[in-house]
């Protein structure tokens, strides 16, 4: 070592001299003073170590390839387990809107059709939302997806709480609740897919089962709340009910394919496959008039019928649980037997079937046991629509991606459809309110949609009705 040397590295330590007990010199203690000069280099290393662990646990960048799904296993289930939570906490609000409109309509002064935007605006934003959260569950970024989402959600659903107008709540309950929705229900849905193969129509109709349980569960707790507490405290309490719930799917949910880092957001040429189309389309129709059910079945209750304000609740409630075992029972079907479109194409014209059969319904008992066959029909064929959307998909890794372009195309059908309603509901179009027209309208666009499922059924398959798909 040179003398300069020493004497730089003397500058960064202290000697201290150590004695022993009659004074004579046993050796010394070198003390080593920190610089800039050294420790800076090491600091930056730290906090670059920092950042990249963290950039890795918030996206799935460390993921290499898993092979096949695992069909099953305790992670795979917990990852149902958990979309279960986030459509619960998505589609199950948004399918208890009818406890909401029928208030709404009460309270504000406003028309049917007026209070259906709210609704509509919240459904449009979580299916066009989800053109753009499909493609980050591609890239790779689930977690921070469900992270904003469901800020954005739980937020709107307080901000809800205060709102005393139409145009507030329009802003709160419509844009910014289903802003939040839209940006982590179909990552969580595509997720979930990931998982699973042989077993992909069970998985999925177990996590949409979330959505009729929502859907009976929140207007449980509007109608047993607000009486005693008022409307404000009503929707804080609902907005704690999301927030322990997605902070607990934040938890434990974790991608399992590694991310595709290059790639539109929206894939063009999958509009030029005939089975893809005539799925989007179709499930257009069949949407635009689902959810005037969802809507509009408490206020006929009300307005037709005669019940009263919790009856017609109630009633709503008997038609989201109905749902439930069907959701199971088609997608064990669809698994074992069938395959997706072979299941949907009937189960879209047994709900057509009952779309006109509730023409005749004239009396209270009439309604209960309508609303549980009904909602039989609802249940079976949503929980295949992701499903089928899959099985159309041969790259799992545009799979969000897809699905995500799927859910777009329908949300217009979602925005308009409520809205035009309540539109033929001021019209008395047909007499009984409005509603005969309404009704022939929600059979006739279901009959389309099952018959352009048909069109993609065959287009892939063949005629060959024994074939599974």
């Amino acid at each position: 070592m040179s003398r300069r040397e020493i004497a730089e590295s003397e500058k960064d330590v202290d000697v201290i001299a150590c004695v022993g007990p009659e004074g004579e010199r046993v050796g010394k203690l070198v003390l080593v003073k920190q610089t800039s000069r050294g420790t800076l280099p090491e600091l930056k290393q730290v906090a670059s170590n920092v950042l990249s662990r963290v950039a890795t646990r918030l996206t799935n960048r460390d993921i290499v390839d898993p092979g096949p799904p695992p069909d099953g296993g305790l992670k795979a289930w917990t990852q149902v387990a958990m979309a279960w939570i986030v459509c619960f906490c998505t589609w199950g609000y948004i399918n208890s809107f009818g406890a909401f409109q029928s208030y709404y309509t009460g309270t504000l002064g406003e028309s049917q059709s007026t209070i259906a935007w709210i609704g509509s605006v919240q459904l449009w934003l979580v299916f066009v939302a989800s053109a753009v959260s499909g493609r980050a569950l591609d890239a790779g970024l689930f977690i921070p997806t469900l992270f904003i989402g469901s800020v954005i959600q739980v937020t709107g659903i307080f901000m809800t709480s205060l709102c005393k107008v139409f145009w507030q709540l329009v802003l709160a309950q419509g844009i910014c609740t289903g802003l939040g929705s839209g940006i982590f229900f179909c990552p969580a849905l595509g997720l979930v897919t990931t998982y699973f193969n042989k077993n992909r129509g069970v998985a999925v109709a177990i996590v949409t089962t979330g959505n009729s349980a929502g859907g009976a569960v929140y207007p449980i707790i509007v109608r047993q709340l607000l009486p005693k507490i008022g409307f404000a405290w009503t929707v804080r309490v609902l907005g704690f009910v999301n927030l322990a719930l997605l902070g607990t799917a934040l938890a434990f949910m974790r991608p399992r394919l590694p991310p595709r880092k290059a790639g539109p957001i929206v894939e063009l040429r999958a509009f030029l496959e005939v089975p893809y189309v005539c799925v989007v389309v179709g499930m257009s129709f069949v949407f635009g008039g689902l959810f005037f059910t969802y809507y509009y079945l408490a206020s006929y209750g009300r307005s037709i019928i005669g019940m009263s304000y919790s009856d017609s609740l109630t009633m709503l409630i008997v038609f989201n649980a109905a749902g439930i075992p069907m959701r199971l029972v088609t997608g064990y079907i669809t698994d074992r037997f069938l395959g997706p479109l072979n299941t949907m194409v009937p189960l879209l014209l047994i709900h057509a079937l009952f779309g006109f059969v509730w023409i005749a319904i004239d009396s209270q008992p009439g309604m209960y046991v309508f609303s549980i066959f009904f909602g039989f029909s609802a249940g079976a064929f949503q929980c295949l629509f992701p499903t089928t959307v899959s099985s159309l998909t041969t790259d799992m890794s545009k799979n969000g991606m897809r699905m995500g372009m799927a859910f777009s195309v329908f949300s217009f059908s979602g925005l308009a459809g409520p809205p035009v309603a309540g539109v033929l509901l001021s019209t008395n179009g047909g007499g009984r309110g409005g509603y005969l027209v309404a009704q022939l309208c929600l059979g006739f666009s279901t009959v389309v949609g099952a018959i352009l499922l048909a069109c993609g059924r065959v287009y892939k398959a063949g005629w060959n009705l024994k074939q599974k798909c």
